[in-house]
């Protein structure tokens, strides 16, 4: 019997998992494109439940489900009875008996993790406050498509260190590349001194300079929406624009996950300029999505 696997951060896949991932995405890609039909997933089914609102992930996820062959079902908490009062573990017990994936969007890590915990089929996490998996999946993805390998290369992190960054973070370690975060005093990471590929940088320039990746997030995130008058305050000169971008090399890559507020934390002229990927980026969660959830289900294919 195949191992039940969970993808609730990404430090979950170890190197071997994630590059198997990776060329698996490739092939998918490279089929979707070419209007071959895959159907490996044909009768599964995928549950998404939503607690925060989204756009590309909901997209992502229940396009991927239907173009492999199986089905998605979207709840919502407001309207489901985990939004009123139902244990979680229940509500996974429940899930678990009726359908193959589950896919959470939530607030709280702990309560994904109570959910897998109790469950008997592979639980994704869609988001939470403290990680973002799936889109750096995407975004690793990306910058592999790009450059052909991410090991070695130097990504920096400009701005909020937020559930993006804590993924970061563990993709620099899993896959052996730098990653260089600057963040404006008080929002920076707690402590990284148990880390070997990171590194804390309190000027974004420095943090920049000669990197083959620049990217970065909403100055508030999902939930912190109260604070965004004091964040545009103090997050002045982290906004990633031209004079930034020059530092990094000549060839680096920006990124950003979505929705971006042009003006505030990147400039039009370099979300929407030549070294910027976001739109390959968003597309390829639908592809990254689709081979993660092949592979918890069917495992490791050797074709």
């Amino acid at each position: 019997m195949k191992e039940l696997k969970h993808f609730l951060k990404f430090g979950d896949f170890n190197q071997n998992e994630l590059q198997y991932l990776f060329n698996l995405t490739q092939n998918i890609k490279q089929k979707y494109k070419a209007f071959e039909q895959r159907t490996t997933l044909q009768d599964r089914t995928l549950v998404m439940i939503f607690e925060k609102s989204s756009t590309r992930t909901r997209l992502s996820f229940e396009l991927g489900m239907n173009q492999l062959g199986g089905s998605a079902v979207y709840l919502n908490t407001k309207d489901s009875q985990l939004g009123r009062g139902e244990p979680v573990a229940d509500s996974a017990r429940v899930i678990s008996r009726m359908c193959d994936l589950v896919m959470i969007r939530t607030f709280e890590q702990e309560l994904i993790q109570n959910f897998a915990q109790h469950s008997t089929i592979p639980v994704i996490n869609g988001l939470t406050e403290q990680q973002h998996p799936c889109q750096v999946l995407a975004d690793i993805f990306t910058f592999i498509e790009k450059n052909g390998s991410i090991r070695g290369a130097t990504v920096a992190w400009i701005g909020d260190a937020n559930n993006m960054c804590n993924s970061w973070m563990e993709a620099a370690e899993t896959l052996d590349f730098q990653l260089h975060i600057s963040s404006p005093p008080g929002y920076g990471p707690k402590d990284l001194s148990h880390l070997k590929h990171v590194k804390f940088f309190p000027d974004p320039q420095a943090a920049v300079h000669h990197a083959d990746l620049v990217t970065t997030d909403v100055w508030a995130s999902m939930g912190f929406e109260e604070e965004t008058k004091l964040r545009k305050q103090d997050f002045q000169g982290w906004q990633v624009n031209s004079s930034l971008m020059a530092l990094a090399s000549k060839d680096a890559l920006f990124m950003h996950c979505l929705p971006a507020h042009r003006g505030e934390e990147v400039s039009a002229e370099v979300i929407d300029g030549a070294q910027s990927v976001v739109w390959d980026e968003a597309e390829n969660r639908l592809h990254v999505q689709k081979a993660l959830m092949e592979f918890l289900l069917l495992g490791i294919v050797v074709n």
